[in-house]
């Protein structure tokens, strides 16, 4: 499947090393204004080379939007936006045509497909994520339009943990750090690994604030099921927890409930949810993301004809693709509420009356 959500939804195509990537965005509701300069901001913070934390593959992501506006506005038609490639190196990966890589997609679409593009992985590369913010920011023009904000930040990396959590100063950061005491040894970390050929993973937190009570469509389409669904999808990440996750499991329920005051909760536990539906407080969602799996270390593999070989990759790669995943984490959120928003519409008849009854 190369398609995302319900009502609102995302299709996305290309591979790494190909002509172009992009995406079609389908059911955006006619009259919205599109700020072209916003989903291109989008764009440049999710946009590899930036720095020396970051692959040094220098892609200038120009998104052109094809379809489904006019005059600056949403026809309600399918929205295509492209974005070109500009700086493949294909033959890096000449010497590893025939062989899987470690830990990377390689094996598995072989066996799947029979066919696979080894440039870069293809279509499983993080490339792919492109696609995905530019989507994403169509959905957050929706969002804010009602007053719903996404932040992200980065809460770990390499096991080095944020003791707070900041997302102002994540905005500056470039690595998108939440805590500023902390981001000296997390970039440290992070320079080690990539100066000794090898990676680390990270935590990404994404937090929505402004989410009215009642998304989430119980009881196989709940709002914290296809977040974890919608985090899963991005490449590399290896789990997620809505609100304490894990931690609930070692608590009491008197620790862990969310008591209930006439102003509110008192807490938010739950991470903005119960029974699958949106509370009113905020969607909190942690992603974590594996190492890149493209190391400069010789590694034991097979090749297409189980011969053991040693694997010795060359290439650009992200020390972390955490970093990065933190914006695509961001537009994945945002595609999941705009979809959850316009599936609520119809769950009363006032709605409903509200629009057709005159």
């Amino acid at each position: 499947m190369n398609r995302f959500g319900e009502r609102f939804s995302i299709t996305t195509f290309g591979e790494s090393h190909g002509k172009a990537i992009g995406c079609i965005v389908d059911g955006v509701p006619a009259g919205l204004k599109i700020d072209e300069e916003y989903i291109q901001n989008e764009l440049d913070r999710r946009k590899p080379g930036k720095s020396r934390l970051e692959t040094a593959r220098k892609e200038d992501d120009i998104v052109e939007i094809l379809s489904g506006t006019f005059e600056g506005v949403s026809t309600g038609t399918p929205i295509m936006m492209i974005i070109y490639n500009s700086n493949q190196k294909s033959r890096d990966y000449d010497s590893i045509k025939n062989l899987f890589r470690p830990s990377h997609a390689d094996f598995t679409y072989h066996h799947k497909y029979g066919v696979r593009d080894y440039r870069g992985g293809g279509r499983s590369s993080a490339r792919e994520t492109a696609s995905r913010v530019a989507g994403g920011a169509i959905a957050k023009l929706i969002l804010k339009s009602i007053g719903i904000t996404i932040e992200s930040g980065i809460s770990e990396i390499a096991g080095i943990e944020a003791k707070e959590y900041d997302f102002n100063h994540a905005k500056k950061s470039k690595l998108y750090a939440l805590d500023k005491n902390i981001e000296p040894l997390q970039e440290k970390a992070i320079l080690e690994a990539k100066n000794s050929h090898d990676s680390v993973g990270g935590v990404v937190v994404t937090i929505a604030k402004g989410v009215p009570i009642g998304l989430g469509e119980p009881i196989y389409y709940k709002l914290d099921a296809i977040l974890a669904d919608a985090m899963m999808s991005i490449n590399a990440s290896k789990a997620v927890e809505i609100g304490d996750g894990i931690l609930s499991t070692k608590i009491k329920g008197s620790q862990n409930n969310d008591e209930i005051t006439p102003d509110g909760f008192k807490s938010n536990h739950s991470g903005g949810t119960l029974g699958g539906i949106s509370n009113g407080d905020d969607i909190i969602v942690k992603t974590y993301f594996k190492p890149t799996p493209s190391i400069f270390k010789p590694q034991d593999t097979i090749d297409k004809s189980k011969k053991p070989v040693v694997c010795e990759l060359k290439g650009r790669h992200d020390p972390c693709v955490a970093i990065r995943g933190s914006i695509v984490c961001e537009a994945m959120m945002a595609l999941v509420l705009v979809d959850m928003l316009l599936l609520n519409m119809g769950s009363k008849m006032e709605h409903i009356k509200a629009i057709y009854q005159y």
